[in-house]
């Protein structure tokens, strides 16, 4: 197997973990593409004697902790409003935390992603746990027709100190459950019960409703193409606690809306 082809076995799931740092598709993605293209111009960036993920990921970070507007919060509207939001956990424990929960990172590898000892990675780890433990909590729609994954997220959603306002099995039970109670967050799977399309179904929502989502499927990577409509939060099946928890910060990290709940409520 060639170098390229090796990378490429990794460039949808970094690709995943890009966009829940960033907050975005088109953010995560051009940082990925910087990386991949910093690779192929210099090689001897991907260290020959590491694990080539491994390699990859640090370099990713290192490319994406050198651009400014990742180490601070001197911005404005929308934009201000994401960043304030980041402010919430701080930087490093949340790249920890991601490595770990989202991606499956050991603590080894999370320690060398990062340059630190293993001490340092756990530590950063135990950090980001505290730091998510006192976000907001939010109003919970979810999408799912399996009846046991539903109540597996409803009682995982619950013990992040979310309310779940409804579970909606097709995408009409989706629809109008949103007109009778707004949520703050959206967990849909991709294919419902009634054979329709959870994105189908989410696209229609976010034409007269603005909130983050994140959608549950069994194959992310046929979902991370790079074209739209592409899901900027993806969760794969069977999913962890931990990686929930960190979907789940990272979307609520980037809502504004939410953040000036918090403040509403905690004046």
């Amino acid at each position: 197997m060639s170098i390229s082809q090796a990378i490429l076995r990794h460039v949808p799931y970094l690709r995943r973990f890009a966009r829940a740092l960033s907050g975005s598709r088109e953010g995560g993605d051009a940082y990925v593409l910087a990386t991949l293209e910093t690779a192929v111009a210099d090689p001897s960036r991907l260290v020959a004697d590491e694990d080539l993920k491994i390699s990859l990921y640090r370099l990713f970070l290192e490319i994406w902790t050198s651009s400014p507007i990742n180490d601070h919060t001197d911005t404005s509207g929308d934009e201000a409003g994401a960043r304030r939001n980041l402010d919430a956990i701080s930087l490093q424990p949340r790249i920890a935390f991601l490595l770990h929960a989202l991606e499956g990172f050991s603590l080894g590898e999370i320690a060398r992603a990062l340059s630190v000892s293993e001490a340092r990675a756990a530590a950063l780890i135990d950090t980001a746990s505290s730091e998510i433990a006192g976000q907001l909590a939010t109003d919970v729609l979810i999408i799912e027709d399996e009846p046991l994954i539903a109540l597996d997220l409803r009682g995982l959603v619950e013990e992040l100190g979310h309310k779940v306002v409804a579970v909606a099995r097709t995408h009409k039970e989706a629809v109008e459950t949103i007109s009778r109670t707004p949520p703050g967050l959206i967990l849909a799977d991709i294919q419902l019960a009634d054979g329709s399309s959870g994105l189908e179904a989410v696209n229609e929502i976010l034409g007269s409703l603005s909130t983050p989502v994140i959608f549950v499927t069994a194959y992310p990577e046929r979902f991370l193409t790079g074209e739209p409509p592409e899901p900027a939060f993806l969760i794969a099946k069977p999913f962890s606690v931990d990686s929930l928890k960190a979907i789940i910060s990272q979307a609520l990290f980037f809502d504004r809306r939410s953040h000036l709940k918090y403040n509403d409520k905690h004046k």
